[in-house]
């Protein structure tokens, strides 16, 4: 799986970094999401796909290998 991002899109929810710390993290200035692996291991990929889906402003993309 690959993890692409939309940072203009990101509304600073920060659930993506609840559910996926591993994976997500927030910029200290506005909270806008920064994403840490875009190629996260495969025991991660229920937290990712769960950050995805939760995402109120749609700004994660999963792309499945």
């Amino acid at each position: 799986m690959k993890v692409e991002v939309d940072v203009p899109k990101c509304v600073a929810s920060g659930q993506c970094v609840l559910i996926a710390p591993e994976v997500f993290d927030q910029r200290d200035e506005d909270g806008l999401v920064v994403l840490l692996d875009e190629t996260p291991p495969p025991g991660l990929d229920d937290a990712v796909r769960e950050s995805a889906m939760v995402c109120p402003a749609a700004a994660i993309h999963l792309v499945e290998s």
